[in-house]
């Protein structure tokens, strides 16, 4: 690392030029090759994803995105003569429109069943030629400005679909300029520098910037989810503003002891980045455990946000160090560089509430330790009600569109009419045709079932599907009780001395059958995260503590984090308020993913806190003094990592997108609980209950594990010449936080 840094400061020029290529160079082939999202959540081998390819191979019309356009009169009714003409005219100028295959209306023979029991409500399916995730978005919105059009005095036009909701306002980029702002004033505030406050800004835009541009070609060669670039951001910039940001304490932590500008940046690249590097490789490890689930969908989640993880580790000891020697002395404020210049160096002592807390915790471990876990089992239990299920647009903001469409359709229609059941099966002979005509009849007396289209046979006659609309919504357990129901039960039933195989598929049984794989695999993706979390730790702290306790309090982070979403996701608690739409489930796939990001985050503070720790104890061999001064020393920076790192997560509630918001205030849960309450609190307090046992290792594993050092060679020097002997009689020597016992 020292190496690596020293060349960096030697050639600052150099190494800002090479990432600025490099960030020129990504953005500028992502604007040339565009975007290639896919949110396809096929599963191999379910029901739903069988269903999908015989609709596709059977009925190759359909393969295209289906949006509505929905108008209710004010007074009247829909068949009325102005509003007939208004809406035939408009839906034959969509009709005509780039990129729409067809549109079925409710004013022909075959679509008397599109207009509502009272005559208010009407809609029409607009087809198009592309799936959602190809879908030109000006295509799109000339669909929405065109049907927008017909808008009248009482006349009221709204669309839905997942075409349509491209074209949605996502809060644009107000959610990363809000976050960098907030970090920004907490950067200044701590340093009191601006270039100093600037420089981790920097570094993290960098950074991220790269990897967003390099997630948009990442698109080109495998699947990756339309939110993977902010989920990215979302974290990159967290990460990297904080990674940063403990670089230039340590380097001005040098200065102020009087080294070099270049010597203050090489130190700190040498310390630091150690913790840094270590850091970002554990978010990364817990990131890929994704890919033992083997699900296409989630591969390139993870493979994007590691991707954005490891450049702005990367810039933060590479271009940082470069950005260091840029600014010189200016990363001291004006006042510190009067006083280094007036009184000359001085040692830093840990001082103010950092110390005092270090010290109280000391005293009191027991008590604090009960403390935090009553609020983290308190915050934890409404995760015990996680259901997993269909988030639809009815849970969009209700200002929008398509939130709209969901309503009037649910009023008009019944809510099972936005998220239809599609049966797909081959056909064989006569014999089939007759079972398909008697399952008509048996699915409308189906428990569950509102209606049933009739039976719709492919070109060559070997194919045919069945549209059964459920009597709740998508995201209904109801609804996918009606899933278990046909599939358990009626189906077999109807199935019985024909050739038939009815598949079922659908919104709803879509998400049902990618829940029941992500849940089976949990345990093997869980045990995977932790299992590599735990080695990493075991090799670079020598104990077999510290990685258990690191994996306890980053499963009690996940799960009050967990707690928090149900409270305001599936519960509602304050969804409305903050714009987010009306309670609903937790999409199959958030759990995965913020089990990943966050168990990766969760390490972050435990290697920074620790290897202070580490740093103290192979020193000195004393615990007591270990833990309080690695606390005393890291608590403040740590404390401001945080509330950087929570403001720029709840930032992104403001996105628009109900997936990231999720992320955004799960993962500022998490910080927040993690930094304030686990890392400072229970972590501290248990470590100095189990005294020496903390660094316990049997020595027989101590000589076959490979040494991976977080910590600076002089501190391994040190520790090789104690005497072996657990603690150290303590010296007479000056009082301070680092002499002083709780």
């Amino acid at each position: 690392m020292a190496a690596l840094a020293q060349w960096c400061v030697r050639q600052r020029l150099v190494a800002v030029l090479l990432w600025l290529l490099a960030l020129g160079g990504t953005a500028g082939a992502a604007v040339i090759a565009g975007s290639s999202y896919s949110n396809d959540y096929d599963v191999p081998g379910t029901e739903s994803g069988r269903a999908a390819r015989l609709l596709a191979e059977g009925f190759p019309g359909l393969g295209g995105d289906s949006d509505t356009v929905v108008w209710r009169t004010d007074a009247g009714t829909v068949r009325a003569a102005a509003v007939e003409q208004t809406m035939t005219r408009t839906l034959a100028r969509i009709a005509d429109l780039p990129g729409v295959a067809s549109v079925a209306g409710p004013y022909d023979d075959q679509g008397a069943d599109r207009i509502s029991g009272d005559g208010r409500t009407a809609y029409a399916t607009v087809t198009f030629e592309d799936s959602a995730e190809t879908i030109d978005r000006g295509e799109a919105r000339a669909v929405v400005d065109t049907a927008a059009s017909a808008r009248t005095e009482g006349l009221r036009v709204e669309l839905g679909g997942s075409a349509v909701a491209l074209t949605e306002s996502s809060g644009g980029h107000l959610a990363e300029v809000v976050g960098v702002a907030v970090a920004a004033v907490v950067l200044f505030l701590a340093f009191g520098s601006l270039a100093a406050s600037l420089l981790p800004i920097a570094t993290a835009l960098v950074g991220v910037g790269t990897a967003c541009a390099g997630i948009v070609l990442l698109g080109h060669a495998m699947t990756v989810a339309d939110f993977a670039p902010m989920l990215g951001m979302l974290v990159g910039l967290g990460v990297g503003i904080d990674y940063a940001l403990f670089i230039v304490t340590r380097h001005r932590r040098g200065l102020k002891r009087g080294l070099p500008v270049a010597e203050a940046a090489v130190n700190a690249v040498a310390t630091t980045g150690r913790a840094v590097v270590f850091a970002g490789a554990t978010v990364c490890i817990a990131l890929l455990g994704m890919l033992v689930l083997r699900l296409d969908f989630l591969n390139g989640v993870a493979l994007a946000a590691s991707l954005t993880v490891v450049l702005t580790v990367a810039a933060s000891v590479t271009l940082l160090p470069a950005l260091l020697s840029f600014i010189g002395p200016r990363a001291l404020s004006r006042r510190e560089r009067r006083r280094l210049a007036d009184h000359g160096p001085e040692p830093e002592l840990p001082a103010g509430f950092a110390a005092r807390w270090s010290a109280f915790v000391e005293r009191r471990p027991k008590l604090l330790g009960a403390l935090a876990l009553t609020v983290i089992a308190g915050l934890a239990l409404p995760a015990l009600s996680l259901r997993l299920g269909t988030s639809d647009q009815g849970n969009r903001p209700g200002s929008t569109t398509t939130r709209q469409a969901y309503d009037l359709l649910s009023e008009g229609f019944g809510p099972g009419v936005n998220g239809p059941l599609t049966l797909v099966t081959r056909v064989g002979g006569a014999e089939d045709r007759l079972a398909l005509d008697n399952l008509d009849a048996t699915l409308r007396g189906t428990e569950g079932v509102a209606a049933v289209a009739p039976v719709t046979y492919g070109a060559g006659g070997n194919t045919a599907y069945l549209t059964v609309v459920p009597e709740s919504s998508p995201q209904s357990e109801r609804t996918s009780d009606l899933v278990d129901l046909l599939r358990g039960e009626v189906l077999p039933r109807a199935e019985t001395g024909t050739s038939l195989d009815v598949q079922v598929g659908g919104v709803t049984a879509g998400y049902d059958d990618f829940a029941e794989v992500v849940v089976g695999k949990l345990p093997l993706f869980v045990g995977a995260v932790v299992g590599l979390g735990c080695l990493l730790l075991l090799l670079a702290f020598r104990s077999v503590g510290i990685p258990v306790k690191a994996a306890v309090m980053n499963v009690a982070a996940v799960a009050a984090a967990f707690g928090v979403v149900v409270m305001v996701f599936q519960w509602g608690w304050g969804s409305e308020a903050l714009g987010l739409g009306r309670a609903g489930p937790i999409e199959p796939f958030l759990p995965v993913i913020m089990v990943s990001v966050l168990f990766g985050l969760s390490m972050d503070y435990q290697v920074f806190l620790v290897s202070r720790m580490y740093e103290e104890w192979l020193e000195t061999g004393d615990n007591r003094r270990a833990v309080r001064v690695g606390l005393a020393e890291t608590g403040r920076v740590i404390n401001s990592a945080a509330v950087i790192m929570i403001s720029v997560f709840l930032a992104f509630v403001l996105s628009g997108d109900r997936v990231i918001a999720m992320f955004g205030i799960a993962l500022a849960a998490a910080v927040a609980l993690d930094a304030f309450v686990l890392r400072t609190l229970l972590v501290p307090a248990l470590m100095h209950l189990l005294g020496s046992a903390n660094w316990w290792l049997p020595r027989w594993l101590d000589r076959r594990l490979p040494r991976i050092s977080i910590e600076p060679p002089e501190c391994r020097a040190a520790h090789e010449k104690l005497t072996g002997a657990v603690a150290e009689p303590e010296r007479e020597r000056q009082q301070d936080v680092h002499d002083t016992a709780g």
